[in-house]
């Protein structure tokens, strides 16, 4: 189960960095506004699979990812690591992207998804340096 902290920090916010890696082992980031899908437990988020990141993607389906809040105030420190796996998305992930970020329904879209299979938030509004852990595999 994952810790109600989490989702609600997901949801809070809306932009994402993306972490990717070229064959050669090269890592790259690229920021993507992002939706969630708390049922499916999906990031939702759209690219062109023409760029770096994208082409990435599609040649390597392993991704991290990182949500912060920006603030130089230690105690509001907040931020969620994410492993997981990249994936074309479905209609379902694309009407929810829409519903988030309405003025998208004019564009060409290309839906992504990332399912988490490792999230680690870290908040010091609980505690300096508390972290909340969520495992796939430890919860299943």
């Amino acid at each position: 189960m994952i810790d109600d902290k989490i989702i609600k920090f997901i949801k809070r916010h809306h932009v994402l960095t993306l972490a990717t890696t070229s064959a050669a082992g090269e890592p790259y980031c690229a920021a993507c506004f992002y939706a969630y899908d708390a049922e499916r437990n999906l990031l939702i988020f759209t690219s062109s699979s023409a760029t770096r990141h994208g082409s990435e993607m599609c040649a390597r389906a392993r991704v991290a990812c990182a949500i912060t809040l920006e603030t130089r105030i230690v105690g509001r420190v907040q931020g969620l690591q994410i492993c997981g796996t990249a994936q074309h998305g479905d209609e379902q992930a694309k009407r929810t992207y829409i519903k988030r970020f309405p003025y998208a329904a004019a564009a060409p879209l290309e839906i992504w998804t990332v399912e988490p299979d490792f999230m680690k938030l870290t908040d010091n509004t609980l505690g300096f340096g508390k972290k909340l852990i969520w495992n796939r595999e430890q919860s299943e």
